[in-house]
């Protein structure tokens, strides 16, 4: 028979809370452009954007375009698909990423491969967040005549090395990282 003494817990006068994460789910793109320079061999840029300011988000910062699949209250929050209250299919997440693509970008893109969901945990406005973006590599077609949306106030095209080192969030570097495997798989 198994003996077990009672751990005696040390007072500390602080109470133990059960950290609650607010699910969100979203949706980008990594988009490339082919350019082809005169006497040299094919050149890749890369698509990142220059976030706005706003009352949520105050900090300006590089990113690649994502965001939420749906909103409600004209935007200001998250829509049923973005909670997790709706079942997404595929095409509800190729559409937002195109979608937020467009917006942010200011480009029309289509798919060429569906990278992967990425996960990450980050606090905002006193919640925990569990955030899940699926991203797809996509090629750039042609720039979009309305340009970007209010939430971007510049977007580049950069080298692989350049746009790493601009991107502001590490997580996103290593999305652009995998972006980049996969497209030089298939140029090879």
């Amino acid at each position: 028979m198994e003996k077990r003494k009672k751990s005696k817990k040390k007072e500390t006068g602080i109470k133990s809370k059960k950290l609650q994460f607010r699910r969100e789910f979203a949706a980008g793109g990594i988009v490339f452009k082919k350019l082809k320079v005169k006497n040299e061999k094919l050149i890749i840029l890369w698509l990142i954007t220059r976030s706005s300011p706003s009352k949520q988000f105050p900090g300006v910062f590089w990113r690649l375009p994502k965001g939420w699949l749906d909103d409600s209250s004209g935007g200001k929050s998250l829509g049923p698909k973005s909670t997790g209250e709706i079942k997404v299919e595929e095409g509800d997440l190729i559409d937002a990423a195109k979608r937020e693509v467009a917006e942010e970008g200011g480009i029309d893109a289509e798919i060429v491969r569906k990278i992967g969901t990425e996960k990450y945990f980050l606090r905002h406005g006193g919640k925990n967040i569990l955030k899940f973006v699926t991203f797809y590599l996509m090629e750039w077609v042609r720039d979009l005549e309305e340009g970007f949306g209010f939430e971007t106030t510049e977007v580049g095209w950069f080298s692989y090395i350049q746009a790493r080192k601009t991107l502001s969030n590490t997580y996103e570097k290593k999305v652009l990282d995998k972006a980049k495997h996969i497209l030089d798989l298939e140029v090879k």
